[in-house]
């Protein structure tokens, strides 16, 4: 793929800017700090951020972290506009695939420091598939990874079942009758954020995925056309969840965070919800009402992945980089920089993972001992690593930030019933001729 040079259209929306001036040092009891500035969408909003911060900061006395906390979406555009004027943070996160590549001329190449620092065999402490996600064209490391996820998962508050006599769905079939009984009843059937693109697009590759792992992923490649007739199932059982009534009413008016998501993890009110393995760390959430849905008298959930096509096998999971840090090779304090950054891939990640359940391990080496989770919690988190090591069909980005614009356009025309699944096939066929790889 030729690398691109970021191009910015600005609209009559104004983006909240940082100060315009980087402020690299200042004085602090016993010499000078070097600012860091950080933005990233996760580690998000919680308060345990500040806690691991705070600990990093008290290990670096000379370094102060300015961190800013932007939803996914926001942070891509700030990036844009920043990166271009020349006053972007000093570290940012990226997602692997198109957000990775496309910010490429702005990211420095981190092989030297990782070489420097753990040597020539530094490669080998790290998940092979993850550090797969992350090589560049040219066999360099552009970013490092705070952990794993997998994506495509339904989760489920027994409680509802239980009340309702159901058992957990294992195919459409069934899933589409428990939703009808939730709706029957007054309950919700199965909640999705459609609103979003990201959970659009987790949930479609779930589904096709199941339908053929292999296409799927051809096709994003550019060797299976979409027209292909195991592509155009998957895009008609997306289409029958909305025509079925198997997701909610009104569902692509509907976010994820924190909407959805605080239905299902802070009120208890909603029976099922589409999410990935992250949401584990609702478990670990100190938030009182969490604790109450989560660490209850009662509290039961399951996280499960279903047999979208009826072929009798559970749906593959997707792996992805949750979040990777890379260093803005336009900083002025890189040493700063990268200090963090590797602080954060090891005591950091430690901390997220074994403190809070945010991802799963991207390094061999970090055993995974969470402290304090519960019964319930425990099994889930088995379930979710055993799939992560045994059914994983692919991963859960593409590279390709034009096409997937166009998956997530006909994605949510499927939704509404304005183009059939052969019409969203040719046209998402077409954009993956005309894309460049």
């Amino acid at each position: 793929m030729k690398r691109k040079v970021v191009s910015i259209l600005l609209t009559g929306a104004m983006l909240v800017s940082m100060p315009a001036a980087q402020i690299f040092a200042e004085e602090a009891e016993g010499g000078e700090q070097t600012v860091v500035r950080v933005q990233s969408w996760n580690p998000g909003e919680d308060p345990y951020r500040d806690e691991m911060i705070a600990m990093f900061e008290e290990e670096h006395p000379d370094i102060k972290i300015e961190y800013t906390f932007m939803p996914y979406t926001d942070h891509v555009e700030k990036l844009k506009v920043d990166l271009s004027a020349g006053d972007a943070a000093d570290v940012f996160g990226v997602q692997t695939g198109a957000m990775y590549n496309e910010f490429r001329d702005f990211e420095e190449d981190l092989t030297p420091y990782m070489v420097e620092e753990y040597g020539e065999d530094w490669l080998s402490n790290y998940n092979e598939y993850a550090m797969s996600l992350l090589k560049g064209a040219d066999d360099k490391y552009y970013a490092m990874p705070l952990g794993l996820s997998y994506a495509g998962y339904i989760w489920a508050n027994m409680s509802y079942f239980k009340k309702y006599d159901l058992a957990l769905p294992t195919n459409y079939e069934e899933l589409k009758a428990v939703c009808q009984t939730f709706r029957d009843n007054g309950e919700y059937p199965l909640v999705i954020g459609a609103k979003d693109s990201w959970i659009n697009i987790d949930m479609w590759m779930n589904i096709a995925g199941d339908v053929n792992a292999e296409k799927l992923y051809s096709a994003i490649e550019g060797e299976t056309p979409f027209t292909d007739e195991d592509l155009v199932q998957s895009f008609a059982i997306w289409q029958n969840c909305f025509k079925d009534g198997i997701f909610q009413d009104g569902a692509l008016g509907v976010g994820m965070y924190s909407d959805s998501t605080d239905m299902y993890q802070k009120e208890g009110s909603i029976p099922m919800i589409t999410n990935g393995s992250w949401a584990l760390g609702a478990y670990m959430d100190g938030d009182e009402q969490s604790q109450a849905v989560y660490n209850g008298e009662g509290s039961d959930h399951e996280v499960f992945l279903l047999d979208w096509n009826g072929d009798g096998q559970i749906a593959h999971c997707a792996e992805a980089i949750d979040v990777s840090f890379a260093i803005n090779n336009q900083s002025e304090v890189k040493d700063a920089a990268w200090t963090f950054v590797d602080w954060m891939i090891n005591k950091g990640a430690d901390f997220l993972i074994n403190g809070h359940l945010q991802y799963m391990p991207a390094r061999n080496d970090m055993e995974l001992s969470v402290e304090g989770l519960n019964e319930d919690g425990m099994a889930n988190m088995n379930y979710v690593v055993e799939q992560g090591k045994n059914n994983v069909g692919g991963y859960r980005e593409m590279a390709y930030a034009e096409l997937k614009e166009v998956i997530i356009n006909e994605l949510t025309e499927l939704a509404l019933e304005s183009v059939t699944p052969e019409e969203a096939a040719q046209i998402i066929e077409d954009a993956s001729q005309a894309q460049e790889r």
